[in-house]
Formats: C-alpha cells, sequence, structure tokens
C-alpha cells in the first residue's frame, strides 16, 4: 500500500534479448499407404502426457483441432521446448507435420541417425502448417521429435503434431481407461480417491473437473487443496510409453462444511478499508470513530518493524502534534475500537506496507514477530492480523521450486509465525492478506528464479503462504493495482484500467492454476467467501483506479455472470466476499464515492 501520494513503480518479470537465427530448408515427401502417426498426444488433448516440456501448458483457445492445444513462453536461456521419444524402424521413411501460431516457432527431429531436421516460421499470426521428412540411419529405433519457440519473443502455440511413417517393433498400444473409481475418502479441503489396476499402465493421471491435477505410480490419490462444502467431479486415465488413455467415468463428491479461515460473523459481502493510523499523507488524517459503518473491516496502517530483519513489530500511532491535526488520543482510539467492534466490526493491525520491509530470515526474527505482533494486538484489543508484505520482504531461494513445499527461511518462518498466532487466538483470529499481483497471479507464468534461473526471485513467493494458510485464511484481497500487465487464464496479458482486469485476476484466485505453466503443479483455488477484490479508492490512491461504472461490472460479471466482457470466467461465485481499498481516508478525500458504490450494489 502507498503510503505517499506518488504511486511506486511497478514490478514486471524479466526479458530476453531477441537473437538471429538463420533460415533452414524444409524437406517433403508423401508418407506410405502401409504409414501410422507415431507421436503421442500429438493434439495435447491430454494435457502435456507424452511430452517433455521446459515450460509451457495446454489451453483451450485458439485451437487448429480438438478441445486443446499447447502454449509455452520462452523466458530468460530457454526457448520453452516440448519435446518426445518415438520407437521407429531403421532405415525408414517418415514426415513430421503440425500447425503453430506465432514469432519464430520451430519444428524438428534429432537423433535420425541420418541427417536431423528442423523447419521454421518466423511469423504465422494465424495457424500455419510447418512439415519436414527425414530418413532414419541403418540402426537407429528412436527419434526425438520436439517444438520449441525463440529466446524472448513471446508465446507460440502448437497443435496436431504427426510423425508419419512405419511404426517401431514394441510401440504398443495405450491402456485401456480404468475402471471401478471410488471416493474412499472425504473432508473439507481433500478428497480420497481409488480404481482398480489397468494392465500395461505405467502410471494414472487424476483429472478434476476435466483439469488434469496429480500423476501417481499406484492405484490411489488424494486430491487436497479443496474449497469447502464444494462439489468437485474426477476422472482418472491410465497411462504408458504409447501414450494416454481415455477418461474413466466420473465421479462426485462434495466436500465437507470446515472450520477454518476465521470467524464466520463477517457479513456475507464486506466492505475493507486500511486506515492512516500512523500518518496522514495527501488524504489528510481520518478518526477511527469517524469511519463510516459501511467498513466491515478495518486495517490499521501500518505496524513496521525495527530493522528490515528483526521481526519486532512496532505500531505508531500518529499524533495531533505532528501531521495529524486532530488526530485522538490513545484512550479515545481503544474506545473507538470497542464501538466498532460491539457494531460487529473487525479491527486489524496491518503489517507491512510500501515502506515496512519484514524478511523473518532467521528463528529468533519468527519469534520476535509472533510476541511484538501478538503485544500490539493485546495492547489495543485488536480482532487479527492483516499481511501486507511488498517490496523485498518475501522472496525465493534459487533451489525453492514447490510452492507446497517450500523451504526459503523467510517464507517458512513467516508460515510458522502466522500459524502460531492463530493457534494462540483460537478460531475469532482474523488472518487477511493483501499481497501484489506480482507476488500471487504472476506465478502463472513464472515461479521464483526459474528452472534455468533469470527470473526476478520474488515472483509468485506469496503462493506458498496462502496456500499454507488456506485453512486459516480469512480473507485474501490480492492489490489488483499498481501492477505490471499478468497473464490470465486464457494466456493473453491484461492491464489495469477495467472491469476486465479484475475480473481476470479474481477468476484466476477462484479457478485455480498451473504454477509457472506446469499442469502437475497446481494451484487450488480459494473458497469465494474468502476473496475480496483490491482497488484504489479514488485517482490519487494508485495506479489502476477503475469508475463506478467499472466496479459494478466486475461483480456483476463475477458473481451473475452478465456484462462479462471480453474475457469469459471459470464459474459464478455470488458468495464472494466484496471488496477492498486503498483506503478510507482517500474515499473519504473523495466523497466516499468507493463506499457509496458498495453500499450501492450490495445494499
Amino acid at each position: 500500500m502507498d503510503r505517499a501520494r506518488r504511486p511506486r513503480s511497478v514490478l514486471a518479470a524479466l526479458t530476453a534479448t531477441l537473437l538471429a537465427v538463420p533460415a533452414l530448408t524444409a524437406l517433403s515427401s508423401p508418407a506410405g499407404a502401409a504409414d501410422a502417426d507415431l507421436a503421442v498426444n500429438g493434439g495435447f488433448e491430454s494435457g502435456l502426457t507424452g511430452w517433455t516440456c521446459t515450460a509451457g501448458t495446454t489451453v483451450d483457445s485458439p485451437v487448429h483441432g480438438g478441445r486443446s492445444a499447447l502454449r509455452a513462453t520462452p523466458a530468460g536461456n530457454d526457448n520453452a521446448q516440448c519435446a518426445q521419444t518415438v520407437t521407429v524402424q531403421p532405415d525408414a521413411q517418415y514426415t513430421l507435420s503440425g500447425y503453430v501460431r506465432g514469432s519464430y516457432v520451430y519444428l524438428g527431429a534429432n537423433g535420425t541417425g541420418t541427417s536431423d531436421v528442423s523447419t521454421w516460421t518466423q511469423s504465422a499470426p494465424d495457424w500455419q502448417k510447418l512439415s519436414t521428412t527425414f530418413r532414419t540411419g541403418p540402426t537407429t529405433t528412436k527419434v526425438t521429435i520436439y517444438t520449441h519457440g525463440w529466446y524472448g519473443t513471446g508465446a507460440y502455440q502448437a497443435d496436431d503434431l504427426t510423425l508419419v511413417g512405419p511404426g517401431g517393433s514394441g510401440t504398443g498400444q495405450p491402456p485401456a481407461a480404468p475402471a471401478g473409481l471410488r471416493t474412499t475418502s472425504v473432508t473439507s479441503s481433500s478428497v480420497g480417491l481409488s480404481w482398480s489396476a489397468v494392465t500395461g499402465a505405467t502410471s494414472y493421471a487424476l483429472y478434476r473437473d476435466g483439469t488434469r491435477v496429480q500423476n501417481v505410480t499406484g492405484t490411489s490419490a488424494t486430491v487436497s487443496g479443496l474449497a469447502a462444502s464444494t462439489a468437485y467431479s474426477f476422472q482418472v486415465t491410465a497411462a504408458n510409453a504409447a501414450g494416454e488413455s481415455p477418461r474413466s467415468t466420473a465421479v462426485t463428491a462434495t466436500t465437507g462444511a470446515g472450520t477454518g479461515g476465521g470467524p464466520s460473523d463477517l457479513p456475507a459481502h464486506a466492505l475493507v478499508g486500511y486506515l492512516h493510523a500512523g500518518f496522514a499523507n495527501g488524504a489528510g488524517y481520518t478518526r477511527l470513530a469517524d469511519v463510516p459503518d459501511s467498513w466491515d473491516v478495518i486495517d490499521l496502517a501500518f505496524g513496521e518493524p525495527t530493522s528490515a530483519t528483526s521481526g519486532d513489530i512496532r505500531f505508531n500511532r500518529c499524533s495531533s502534534g505532528g501531521e495529524c491535526p486532530g488526530a485522538e488520543s490513545d484512550a479515545d482510539f481503544k474506545a473507538a475500537i470497542k464501538a466498532k467492534q460491539a457494531a460487529g466490526k473487525k479491527v486489524l493491525i496491518s503489517i507491512g506496507g510500501q515502506n515496512g520491509q519484514v524478511q523473518l530470515t532467521t528463528t529468533a526474527a519468527r519469534d520476535a514477530f509472533v510476541s511484538s505482533v501478538s503485544k500490539i494486538i493485546d495492547t489495543w484489543g485488536l480482532d487479527g492480523l492483516d499481511v501486507d508484505f511488498e517490496g523485498h520482504s518475501l522472496s525465493l531461494n534459487a533451489d525453492d521450486t514447490d510452492f507446497k513445499h517450500p523451504t526459503t527461511p523467510v517464507v517458512v518462518n513467516l508460515i510458522s509465525a502466522l500459524k502460531t498466532l492463530k493457534a494462540k487466538y483460537g478460531t475469532k483470529f482474523v488472518l487477511t492478506m493483501a499481497p501484489e499481483t506480482f507476488f500471487v497471479q504472476n506465478g502463472y507464468q513464472f515461479y521464483g528464479t526459474g528452472k534455468w534461473g533469470g527470473q526476478d526471485p520474488r515472483c509468485g513467493a506469496y503462493l506458498p503462504v496462502i496456500h499454507a494458510l488456506r485453512e486459516d485464511l480469512t480473507l485474501l484481497h490480492v492489490q489488483d493495482y499498481n501492477s505490471g500487465p499478468i497473464m490470465r487464464l486464457d494466456n493473453q496479458y491484461h492491464s489495469m484500467g477495467g472491469a476486465d482486469f479484475h475480473i481476470a485476476m479474481t477468476d484466476m484466485l477462484l479457478t485455480g492454476f498451473p504454477v509457472a505453466g506446469d499442469p502437475d503443479n497446481v494451484f487450488p483455488p480459494l473458497r469465494p467467501d474468502q476473496v475480496a477484490i483490491g482497488m484504489p479508492a479514488s485517482t490519487n490512491a494508485g495506479n489502476g483506479y477503475v469508475s463506478p461504472a467499472e466496479v459494478t461490472k466486475t461483480l456483476d460479471c463475477l458473481t451473475k455472470k452478465t456484462d462479462c466482457g471480453s474475457y469469459t470466467t471459470h464459474g459464478t461465485w455470488p458468495a464472494l466476499r466484496g471488496l477492498m481499498t486503498w483506503s478510507i481516508n482517500w474515499d473519504r478525500f473523495s466523497s466516499w464515492q468507493f463506499q457509496k458504490t458498495f453500499d450501492g450494489y450490495f445494499g
């Protein structure tokens, strides 16, 4: 959150330099009558099954044929290659073909035993067919086919890749679809599944609501990270070297009600706002007692550390003798907190902000954080904590690549500290988070330094914290402002300034998404009652302000699926909790326009 009127600079992912490449000449010749297509899952209808990809995911639009296509984005030293090794016959003729879109897309084959081949296009604004041929060497039995883009030139798409020629010995057939899929356990956040073994299968893939979420080698698995009180549909497939089976018959399961996520006495639709309690800036000081009843959660900004790595958090109120003329006394401030709570409101201490860098690099800092935050909560009689870590507070180590099992000390220690606070204060403790899009939704495309290094290690760094605390999290309200362009679930970039951005960013939280494009590493969706949308209260508050009409469009689309504009959501969420804004002070400065929009919509 910005303490100054001047908006801070936007974080952006690293980009690579475009390299010049020589043209390659494609060969062509017809396939024989007895030939077959040897490429496994060449249409990407079964996700990335059969392919080994350095980056990429499958999308449902645009496609050349079927339901899915590959989309991959080169980054840093990675050209986003997807490849598979195919069994072939020695001294035989093969034709490799496929359809591609984008700039600088390649299709080729290595290990032919004669001359390796490739073909490419510099620009394909729509689907374009690439084709090349080769002959295998006298002892060649395996060939690797591949497609990739080029460094720094943006995303490319590929679909319907085929390798036509005589099949090699031992090519075999994909296994049959598994039978007997059933649920073995159901909790508020997980579903256990089992099924019958399939002859010839070497692995199995689980699908949740049509999306592949897990690969296993046995005949049972547990799908976790699910939302409470939600119905899910599951299917399973079997796979071997020849490919993936059709999907099994679906089974459905509804998760339990659950008890996590903080107090249940928040209104169905809540308005969250930050109150400048320690400073005034251009918006002026607002007394807590003067905050209108429309505000259901009031975040006191800010608690800040004595140093970045101390973990020792202090809350220093702005005094009437400084920049905050008219500021109330400590006694009146405490009385106002009690009055708000008596009216059903929640008053939290927000830790961090733009200037408050918090890095819990050691267990000593973690323990100091717990102790000092507890002291603030107890001294002022607060309802809980808002985590507003920004800047360099959270950053992932180079070897920390799995958001479900983080190893970076600043992340691990923060998770531990928050769980300790939750356990200390119990079920009524309110825990909220206000990360920036760079630390959450940008994790769809990048996570930490990336497989090949060179990316900003802060990218996606909030994901392990949110995931670990999802059962304790009352509200997540991502700051959909002061943000760079973010890739949405339709793999298109979108920028701030309209309803589309808020719709797409919120849809990602409520749908879930593969982290860094890995379909086997999916960030599960949050419950709609855990999500509020962060927006600036006015043009003065930060970049990304939208008009009341755009706020209304956002809510209409997400809660009613009407007026959705250019982005198609993956669901409808009437239980969406509401809106968050920076800030109450800036809204007062603008004659309470944001508050009035919320009141007018939800009544």
